[in-house]
């Protein structure tokens, strides 16, 4: 009977060192999603790009926690949701759709992380969205985009409509469902992410007090509009990143495996 480090060995032996590290760094990023309470049982999905020619990702095997998920039990998958390995775990093939529908738009898109938290959901049923109320958010309204509700996303023609919304933002809310974000590495779609639900939460905090609210001064706004895209990719998430893994290894560091 293989043993999680037998099985880790196996799948390991038969992927580069690069997918490898792509494998245990999106490991990684579904533990911290856990850790700080953004999981949603198993429905919703962080995604990577396999490095190469071909056009393959990650995706977690569908019924498996978030804080259960390892490096080889991720799935390698086509734009279509087929296994290109094999793998014992199978994957939410609808739970792809958004996923795949950016990355082959987006070449820049090496992670997309689509989550469904209490604050997310919230501020994207509120119809100014997410307001200028905190320094937190003038970084996701410097490169946010709204996709209206269209049911659970299921229909391939919604795809279109979904990726002409996101535009070439990285941040995207997702009308009454989640919100998602787009990085050029997985530490900068966490990092996004991360700044992204502080934004939502500080707004629903605000929201809360029952107090007159002050928003950040158009000025400030605009100008920050105006430097989106320098702005966005500016928030390197390797700054972070290496300490993140530190803790998570101090905590438990069998998503490595």
């Amino acid at each position: 009977m293989n043993t999680p480090a037998d099985q880790a060995a196996d799948v390991r032996s038969q992927v580069s060192a690069e997918e490898w590290q792509v494998r245990v760094d999106l490991a990684a990023c579904y533990r911290l999603v856990a850790l700080h309470g953004w999981d949603d049982l198993v429905f919703t999905h962080l995604t990577a790009r396999v490095p190469g020619s071909g056009h393959h990702f990650l995706i977690n095997p569908y019924g498996m926690l978030f804080d259960e998920v390892t490096a080889s039990s991720l799935v390698k998958v086509d734009l279509d949701g087929n296994k290109v390995m094999t793998s014992g775990y199978e994957i939410n093939p609808a739970g792809f759709t958004i996923h795949s529908a950016v990355h082959a738009a987006r070449e820049d898109a090496q992670c997309v992380i689509h989550l469904h938290t209490e604050a997310g959901v919230a501020v994207s049923a509120q119809k100014d969205g997410l307001l200028p109320l905190s320094q937190n958010a003038l970084f996701p309204l410097a490169s946010l985009a709204y996709h209206d509700y269209e049911g659970i996303a299921l229909r391939e023609d919604e795809e279109a409509r979904l990726v002409r919304d996101l535009g070439e933002r990285s941040f995207l809310i997702l009308r009454n469902h989640g919100t998602l974000t787009v990085g050029r590495s997985i530490a900068d779609a966490f990092l996004f992410m991360f700044v992204l639900e502080r934004a939502c939460r500080i707004q629903l905090l605000a929201q809360s007090s029952g107090q007159a609210l002050i928003a950040v001064a158009m000025p400030i706004l605009e100008g920050i509009a105006a430097q989106a895209q320098a702005v966005t990719r500016g928030l390197s998430g390797q700054l972070a990143w290496p300490g993140l893994l530190r803790k998570l290894d101090r905590i438990d560091s069998s998503y490595r495996g």
